[in-house]
Formats: structure tokens, sequence, C-alpha cells
């Protein structure tokens, strides 16, 4: 069972009447669901994730008020629930040290991913916030939030970047995507450098991974999972595989070469498709 699906079944089969019976005042004002960090948070868990810290729990999001007034006996009642569930265990609250379940302010767990408790919302607050602190942060999914205080912040943040930032930020991986692949990886392939090459290849990489998700107007995760999370996305799933052939370790070095053209090419498409290159394939190639 996918930890999601686990999550809200724990929710729905012990948590709802638990909220409903001991804090009927509150039912409609506490956001309940799952998010932050973890694999089960972006759906990509599987038997491997469920090593450690796997197991049934879900969060409960309060507003300032609401948590000073029932913060402590909503956590006390949360830790009542059954610590059984379906076969799996229910995840401890604090894991490492870190609240990542039961009852927390709303204001605490944007705060804790983005450093604003509303979320960014000046320039310079976008540009402060790591990309995979706000993918964490829009993770999940919400069972219920009939106030939407919550959700409101999750609503905003799902928009996506101001465009100025996507823009200034599609700039700056096109440019280490030409310098580092096109560029550099070939010339050190050909000095037989092949640490420096290994590394120019690993930026290019990391930059068309990069470019790819804001071109999807999606935030990279993780970098465990931003490759992973490629299939999931609407524009160019092809580069997934693309860069799957290049990390192959039987990939011949030119063949690499050629793999990074056809990334290179991939891209620039759909630059031109979004009206954000005028530039031809061979300019981009040659950087």
């Amino acid at each position: 069972m996918k930890g999601i699906d686990l999550s809200r079944a724990y929710y729905e089969a012990y948590g709802k009447d638990m909220i409903a019976e001991k804090f009927p005042a509150y039912r409609d004002r506490i956001a309940v669901g799952l998010a932050g960090e973890g694999s089960e948070c972006l759906g990509f868990d599987d038997e491997i994730s469920q090593d450690h810290d796997f197991g049934a729990g879900f969060c409960m999001w309060l507003t300032d008020e609401d948590e000073a007034e029932i913060g402590v006996s909503l956590r006390l009642a949360y830790e009542s629930l059954p610590q059984e569930f379906g076969g799996f265990p229910a995840r401890d609250p604090f894991s490492f040290g870190i609240q990542r379940l039961s009852a927390m302010r709303t204001s605490d767990f944007y705060r804790k991913f983005t450093g604003f408790p509303g979320g960014p919302a000046q320039m310079d607050e976008w540009r402060a916030v790591p990309e995979s602190f706000l993918s964490a942060a829009v993770s999940g999914s919400v069972f219920t939030d009939e106030l939407q205080a919550f959700s409101s912040i999750r609503a905003r943040l799902l928009e996506y970047y101001p465009e100025e930032i996507r823009i200034e930020k599609i700039w700056a991986r096109t440019e280490e995507m030409a310098r580092s692949g096109p560029y550099n990886y070939g010339r050190c392939l050909k000095r037989g450098a092949c640490a420096a090459a290994i590394r120019a290849l690993s930026l290019f990489i990391e930059a068309s991974i990069s470019l790819v998700y804001l071109l999807n107007r999606k935030y990279k995760p993780y970098y465990k999972w931003e490759h992973r999370g490629m299939k999931n996305l609407p524009l160019l799933p092809e580069v997934h595989d693309l860069i799957d052939a290049v990390c192959m370790r039987q990939t011949p070095d030119l063949s690499r070469v050629r793999l990074v053209g056809e990334i290179c090419g991939a891209l620039l498409s759909e630059l031109r498709t979004q009206g954000l290159s005028d530039c031809a394939d061979q300019v981009f190639a040659e950087r």
C-alpha cells in the first residue's frame, strides 16, 4: 500500500471520529492530510521505502489561535489512536526529533519549508527558498480543509514561481547546460580528463533536469527523486529516458556526446514553443 493511501485510510478509520467526538467545535476548522518530507508525500514510495519511518499517520493543521486552545489536547488525542493499522505500525510523529505528523500550526508548517508563515510573497523571498523545500510544501494531499486556512496558502504556492523568477532560472540553467554539456564534456574527454568529464556531465544532467521542471512549471523535488519525478510531467517526458541512457555504465562516451545533443535539442524545441528562444539548434549546441 502506498503511504498516502495508508494515511488517508488511517484518518478515515480513526482520525475523523476522534476529531468529531473530542473536538466537535473545531471539526470544520482543522485541516487534515499528509504533506512535507518523504517519498510517500510524492507518491514515490515502494517496498524499499518501508525500511524506515513508514507507517500510518496524518497531519492536522491549525490556525495559531486554535493551536493555542486545543493543540496540546489534540496531540494527546492523536497519540491515543491505535498503534497498528493495516499491518503497519503507526508512525512516530516526531521521528528524528522533527515533527512531521499530528497537530501543528499551519504557520509553522509553511515557515519550516519556506521560511515564512504564509509562504514567500516578495521576489526576494521567493529567491531565498530552496526549490526542493517548495516541492515539499505542496506535496502530498489534503484530505479535508473546510476553513481553507491551510489550502489557500498551498493553492498560491501551486501557482508556481512568479514569471520573472522562472525566466531568471531558465536563463541560468540554459547557460549551465551549454557550458557543461556540449562544450566542456567533449573537451574533457579529448584531454582524457575523466574526473572533469564526469563532473561536467553531472552538471549538465542537473541543469537539464531543473530546466525540465521549470518548463513544466513544477517545483523540482529533493535530488533523490527529481529524475524519477520527470516521468510524471506532461512536457518533455522523453528527456527522462535520454538521461537514463546517458547514465548507463555501458553507454560509450561518443554515444553520450550524441545523447547530450539530443537532450539539448528536445529542451530547445520546448523553449521555442513557449516563446523563450529563437536561437538555432547549432547555436545552442556550440556554446
